[in-house]
Order: C-alpha cells, then structure tokens, then sequence
C-alpha cells in the first residue's frame, strides 16, 4: 500500500500580481535547478517529475493545492529527495504558506482527493500566459560560482564596474521576496581597542575552514594597515538587531552595495539567527541588488559618512542627480528627521496627541515622495509610532488598523517569521496588550468601533484624525 509525503499550499495563491510572480520565479528556479535532470520534463503547462506518482508543478500558481507522491512500496525509488527539494524551494518563496506533511507519520494533507484532482485537471487547461516568459530566459541564465542553498539561485555575485563586487538578480524577484536568509561567519562585540578586536577575531578565524578564511579576507577593507583584520569587521559588520552591541560578518550579504534608495531591505531575524535581505519592491532580472548603508541624511553628510566609513562617493541615482533635484530631496530629508524626533517626544505625544498623529501623517507622504515604493521599513516605524500614539489614549480602534498596518509592511520587507513582524501581528488583534494601553483615556475608543461604509479618502481622514 505505501504512504504519501508532499507539501500543500494554504491558503492557495491568487491571481495577484504578487502572488504571480513570486510562482514565476519559482517555476523559474524549479527549471533551472533541474535543467539536466532526465526525470524532469518541462510540458506546455506544467512541470512533471517522472518518480513515483508523477507529480506536477503548473504554471499558473492560483491552480496549484499540493505536490506530493507516495514514498514506500516496490515502485517507489527515488522520489523523496525530490519532494524534499521542491519542498525547500517553495518554503524560500512562500514561507508559512507551504504546509509539509508524511501520512507515515499520521500527518495528512489539507486537501481531499477530490479537490486535489480537480486542481490538477485545470492544469491542462488553456494556459494564459505565455509559457515563453516563464522559461524563455532560463536557458540563457549562468549557474552561480559561489556553492549555494536553494535562495542563492535568485541571484549572482558579479564585477560590478565601479563598485568591485556586487549581487544582481538573476531572474525577476517581486516585492517581499525573501533573496537572502545567511548565518554570520561569526559574531563579534563592539570593541574601541583595535587591538582588542583584531585578537578577537583572529581566534574566530583560527576556527572556520579555509574556505571561510579566505570569503573573509576577500571583503573590502576601508582601513588597511596594521589591524587589518580590524579593519574588515569595521568596514563589513551588520549589528544583530537594532541597536545591537554586536555584529556579524557574512560571505554573501557583506557583497551587496549600497544605494541612497534602494531596492532591499536587510534585517537581523532572532528568531533564525540570520541576517535577511527582503526586495522592497520587483528587481528585474540583470539588475544589482542594493541596500542603504546611511541613516537618510542629506547629500553632504551622507557623502561624507559613506567615504569615511566606507571609503567610496556615492553615485546611486539619487546622488548622481544632486545637481538637478538635490535640494528638493535634502529639504525632505531633513524634514523627515526632525518629524522623527519630534514624534519620539513622548510628553508632546501625551499632551498634544493631535499634533504627533498629523505630524505622522505628514511624515508618510514626505517618505512616499522621497523613497518611493522603497520606504517599507521606514513606513513599518512610522505606522508603528501611529499606534504607540493611538494606544497611549486609549483608541483601540485606530491603533489596531495602524498595527495592522505595520504588520503587513513588516512582513513584506522582514518576513513573517521575523520578531518585529509576529510582535505587530499580536498586537493588531490584541491592541490592549501595548504596555502604554490605559495611561489615558483621552480617545477611548473600542476596538469594533472602526466606521464601515467609508470610501478611501473618506477612511483616511477618519484614521489620522484629520481636522475639518
């Protein structure tokens, strides 16, 4: 009899544009990591694997509910290890959507047989897209030289001119991708001494394999010389977490260059212990993959910061068209800093909450116009300030919604596995749970009390508490 082994989708995909093309890029890495497999055919709808009961991947992702195949028996071989890997693909793309399950282990698939069938007779059916512009471009991508994990097939390390080396993409990568999850080569502490932390790491060196040893003195050194070791943690090093007092150095994401806006976001998960690199908006394929190494200041300053700390004069496109709207974007920046502060003040926030709320909203669109679609984490605060704002006087209506939407900002550009993403989900339905919740009741307001049949304009208005 046997039993089966697979992967679900839950809740299924849509047809959303983001849904689609997080599956393209999937189908894109699924080819490609099988190109010379004799098992693996590309058919005119879908991928089938030749193994044990034949399973398919469909190219048009909203059809799809489950892959799987049965794993025991006389005719059962070799399709585990398939199963696993397409299994660990599609958990890089789709995260907790993917639900594994082992019917040896008395765990069962979401999804009856009936459906099932149904989902995969679909596949046959008139195909509407272009089955070229899923696979067309994958027999002209190169395999990367750098041994890699399944996440690393979105991307290269390349010569970028200029810029020594870089990351491109190497297929189309949409928005809240997750391109990179990588495990410090080690961590070291925040040191003063050079001395101190040369010693350091030098015994964390002693430790790695060659290989490792020889990623590391590979990175750029901004501060040769007699602590050169030194000097590679100080240029490279990413803190473990806001405010961390400890950093790590990475092979892979210490590549990826910098850009006044970016196009990635990359953060410290706890929760993994890895650094992440998250697109903030779709990355084309041949394009590099950028994050900002500043805190957003104005042209001068952050010239200066980067050529100190870094050794390079920034030529992002921002930078590089300072002469023709540079005064705009510095008058916007410094703006945004002092409306950051000035929100931050917590008696202000206690004695004219008004004030703050508008000052939050005026913040969002000067980050909108600065960053564009690339102001996630940015907007993740800023939402996050709104409901501190909204929970301190106890409206529980609007501090939930800016929860909310805080916590799908964040799970775009950090992941839902991230802590700061499942700390915002806990409080979009549990608002109360804020410790500020109760210090006054100047808006106390119920949670169920949000106002329905509001149009756009009309909803905003209400959640920033605009003045008539």
């Amino acid at each position: 009899m046997g039993f089966n082994i697979g992967f679900d989708m839950v809740p299924p995909l849509s047809k959303n544009k983001d849904d689609e093309q997080k599956w393209q890029n999937f189908i894109e890495v699924i080819k490609e990591k099988f190109l010379d497999d004799k098992l693996v055919d590309i058919k005119a709808n879908y991928i089938e694997f030749n193994v044990g009961e034949h399973p398919l991947l469909p190219f048009e992702g909203h059809k799809f509910l489950r892959f799987g195949s049965k794993v025991s028996g006389s005719l059962t071989q070799h399709e585990r290890p398939y199963i696993v890997s397409v299994y660990q693909c599609a958990k890089t793309f789709f995260d907790s959507r993917v639900k594994s399950w082992d019917e040896g282990a008395d765990d069962y698939s979401a999804y009856g047989w009936t459906e099932v069938h149904a989902s995969i007779k679909s596949y046959d059916q008139e195909y509407e897209s272009d089955v070229s512009e899923v696979t067309g471009s994958l027999s002209k991508l190169k395999l990367s030289t750098i041994p890699s994990n399944q996440l690393e097939l979105l991307y290269t390390v390349e010569t970028i001119p200029g810029r020594g080396k870089g990351i491109v993409a190497r297929v189309n990568i949409s928005k809240g991708t997750r391109i990179i999850s990588e495990k410090p080569l080690f961590t070291t502490p925040s040191l003063e001494s050079l001395d101190l932390l040369q010693t350091k790491v030098a015994a964390e060196l002693r430790a790695l394999s060659r290989d490792a040893q020889r990623n590391f003195f590979l990175l750029h050194n901004n501060f040769p010389g007699k602590y050169s070791i030194s000097g590679i943690v100080r240029t490279n090093a990413l803190p473990c977490g806001p405010g961390a007092g400890v950093g790590g150095i990475y092979t892979t994401i210490c590549r990826i260059n910098h850009s006044c806006v970016p196009n990635s976001h990359h953060s410290w998960n706890g929760n993994i212990a890895c650094e992440t690199i998250h697109a903030t908006q779709l990355i084309k394929a041949g394009e590099e993959i950028t994050i900002s190494y500043n805190a957003g200041q104005p042209f001068v300053a952050r010239q200066s910061a980067l050529k100190d700390a870094f050794g390079f004069e920034c030529a992002c496109d921002l930078c590089s068209q300072h002469s023709v709207c540079g005064q705009a974007s510095d008058d916007r920046r410094i703006q945004i800093a002092r409306l950051d502060d000035a929100i931050g003040d917590q008696f202000r926030v206690m004695g004219k909450p008004e004030d703050c709320l508008a000052d939050c909203h005026t913040l969002h669109r000067l980050l909108e116009e600065e960053y564009r679609t690339d102001a996630c984490v940015l907007n993740a605060r800023l939402y996050y300030d709104a409901f501190q704002i909204c929970i301190a006087h106890g409206d529980q209506a609007r501090a939930g919604l800016f929860a909310e939407r805080a916590y799908k900002t964040r799970m775009m550009c950090e992941g839902d596995d991230s802590p700061a993403t499942q700390r915002m989900k806990n409080f979009m339905a549990n608002p109360n749970q804020h410790p500020s919740f109760g210090v006054s009741r100047r808006w106390r307001t119920s949670k169920r009390l949000v106002p329905k049949g509001l149009d756009g304009p009309a909803f905003e208005k209400w959640l920033w508490r605009e003045r008539k």
